[in-house]
């Protein structure tokens, strides 16, 4: 078992100074203390969630339109 060192870049580790072949295993051990700190910067670049809120507008409302059971059909305006 050997130790390489590597980083993280776009959610993948990158080790450096490395060549391995094509489908080897690799076990990643990490400290506690970079795991917290990546926790932490994580959750601070996160991007901002938008709320949007819909409002009624006036004039806008909804009319009862009665059924074709009933014989009458509103006509276009």
């Amino acid at each position: 078992m050997r130790a390489y060192k590597g980083v993280v870049e776009n959610e993948v580790v990158v080790l450096i100074g490395a060549k391995l072949p094509e489908g080897t295993v690799v076990t990643v051990t990490v400290g506690e203390g970079e795991l917290l700190r990546a926790k932490i910067s994580s959750a601070l670049n996160r991007p901002k969630k938008i709320r949007i809120k819909l409002r009624p507008m006036p004039g806008l409302t909804s009319e009862r339109v009665p059924s074709e059971a009933q014989g009458h059909v509103p006509e276009p305006v």
